[in-house]
């Protein structure tokens, strides 16, 4: 996969987001404090904020020009996102949520057993999401953006909150899942041990401003 930014800018109420590059790790981990523009970078790819300026390009198929008129509706992006919140449906079980969008017969199908299993939410399918932990939550919000068979997935701290043991068994599962379905992931985090166990190449953010990129092992250094 080749995730292509190019000459991105969107002003923001604090500073300017600005990013020219191309990545193309299976996983790409997007590093910095919070506030550096890390969650409004996910979103301009995803779909949800436009740029002022600038492409965006996903195995060469551009999702958004903003100087050509091009903004693809998120539904059209092929973009699989989990945002921090998981924005789940509290009216709905486990199961409708982790099926909101899918028709036919792939809610019956081989991938969604496939991720049930997984992602160890088979024994969860028929609860209210009003009674998961955390760690349940955001695995079903992964079920459902996998269940679209994104050309990439997009994941916002999906560690944020959890404890050590849950935190390593989420890795755990991450990693299961890109390596079984290929789907190439961009994570965003604040916390480099998380980037370091799971992200190939890293993309560094301060205040909107790229200040590093490159294979993760080389950019950030283990934690003291």
């Amino acid at each position: 996969m080749t995730l292509r930014l190019e000459g991105l800018s969107l002003s923001l109420a604090e500073f300017e987001l600005s990013v020219d590059t191309a990545m193309s790790a299976s996983a790409i981990g997007i590093f910095g404090q919070s506030g550096a523009g890390k969650t409004t970078l996910l979103e301009i790819i995803a779909g949800l904020r436009r740029p002022d300026r600038g492409r965006v390009l996903l195995r060469d198929r551009v999702l958004c020009d903003a100087e050509g008129g091009i903004d693809l509706p998120a539904r059209e992006r092929h973009v699989g996102y989990v945002p921090q919140d998981e924005t789940l449906f509290p009216h709905l079980s486990v199961r409708a949520n982790a099926l909101y969008g899918v028709r036919g017969r792939a809610a019956d199908g081989e991938l969604f057993r496939d991720l049930a299993g997984m992602l160890e939410i088979e024994p969860l399918l028929d609860r209210s999401v009003n009674r998961l932990s955390g760690g349940e939550r955001r695995r079903i919000a992964l079920a459902r953006a996998l269940m679209t068979s994104p050309a990439v997935l997009l994941l916002d701290e999906p560690l944020s909150g959890l404890d050590t043991t849950r935190k390593e068994r989420t890795l755990e599962l991450l990693r299961s899942v890109r390596t079984h379905f290929r789907t190439p992931t961009v994570l965003v985090s604040h916390d480099r041990a998380e980037v370091r166990a799971f992200c190939d190449e890293v993309l560094v953010l301060d205040r909107g401003r790229v200040i590093a990129h490159g294979p993760t092992q080389d950019v950030l250094s283990p934690e003291s």
